[in-house]
C-alpha cells in the first residue's frame, strides 16, 4: 500500500468512526435529540458500529487500523515502522474531520445549548460528546484503566490475524467491532474507554475551537491520559503478542 492510499484510507475510515461515535454521544446527551438519555448500551453499540463502518470502508486502502494504539502494536510485533507516521497522521486528521461532521449533524441541538429559563435547564457540558471524561478523576487509576482496556483491544486484534478463517471470510472487522462493544460495556465505566489516542485527541482539538454556546472546558489537563495510556497499552500488547505467539 502506498503512503497516499494509507493516508486517504485512514482519514476516511477514522472520520466515519468518529462521526458514528461522537454522533451517538451527541444523540444521547443533547437536549432536543430524539435519542436523549438512551443510555450507555446505546453508546457502546454506536461506537462499535462506527468501527464496523470505518474499518470496512478503509480496509481496501489502508487495512483500516484507525487507531494509533493498534498501529503501534502492529509495528512492535512486526518491526515495520516505516509507514507508522502516515497511519498516525491520517488517523488524527480523520478524527478531526469526523468530529466536525458530527457537530454539523447536531448543529441545531448544539446551538440550543443554552439555559432555558422556562424549564430552568442548565447548559449541557459538551466535551463528553467529543472526548473522554473520567467518572472519578484519579490520574493513576485512569491511566491504568486505559492501559488495560487498550491491551484488551490490541492483543485480540493481533491474535485474530492467526485465525485463518476470519481473514478468508472477511469477518475480522465484524469481530473487532463486537470486541469494541464489549470493551465499552465491561471496561468503559471508569474513563469512557478512549482506547484510541486519535479518537480522543482529534475531537478534543475540534471541541476547543467549535463555536458551541456554553460548551464548557476542553479539559486539556486530563488530555494526556487518553493518549499516553492507549499508547502504552498498544506497546505492551505488541510485546506480549510477540513473546507469546
Amino acid at each position: 500500500m502506498s503512503n497516499g492510499h494509507i493516508f486517504v484510507g485512514e482519514v476516511i475510515g477514522t472520520a466515519i468512526l468518529i462521526l458514528f461515535g461522537a454522533g451517538v454521544c451527541a444523540a444521547v446527551t443533547l437536549r432536543h435529540s430524539k435519542a436523549r438519555s438512551a443510555g450507555w448500551v446505546v453508546i457502546a453499540f454506536g461506537w462499535g458500529f462506527g468501527v464496523l463502518a470505518g474499518a470496512y470502508t478503509a480496509a481496501p486502502l489502508s487495512g483500516g487500523q484507525l487507531n494509533p494504539a493498534v498501529t503501534l502494536g502492529i509495528a512492535v510485533d512486526t518491526g515495520k515502522w516505516g509507514k507508522v507516521w502516515v497511519y498516525l497522521l491520517g488517523q488524527i486528521v480523520g478524527a478531526m474531520i469526523g468530529a466536525v461532521l458530527a457537530y454539523l449533524v447536531y448543529l441545531a441541538q448544539f446551538q440550543a445549548n443554552v439555559r432555558e429559563e422556562s424549564t430552568a435547564d442548565e447548559p449541557v457540558p459538551t466535551l463528553g460528546i467529543f472526548s473522554t471524561v473520567p467518572e472519578i478523576r484519579h490520574p493513576v487509576a485512569n491511566l491504568i484503566t486505559e492501559i488495560i482496556a487498550t491491551m484488551a483491544l490490541v492483543l485480540p486484534v493481533l491474535a485474530f490475524g492467526l485465525t485463518k478463517g476470519l481473514g478468508e471470510s472477511g469477518t475480522t472487522v465484524l469481530i473487532v467491532s463486537l470486541l469494541v462493544v464489549g470493551i465499552g460495556l465491561s471496561l468503559g465505566g471508569p474513563t469512557g474507554y478512549a482506547i484510541n489516542p486519535a479518537r480522543d485527541l482529534g475531537p478534543r482539538i475540534v471541541h476547543t475551537f467549535l463555536p458551541i454556546p456554553n460548551k464548557g472546558t476542553s479539559d486539556w489537563g486530563y488530555a494526556w491520559i487518553p493518549v499516553v495510556g492507549p499508547l502504552i497499552g498498544g506497546t505492551l500488547a505488541g510485546l506480549l503478542y510477540r513473546a507469546a505467539f
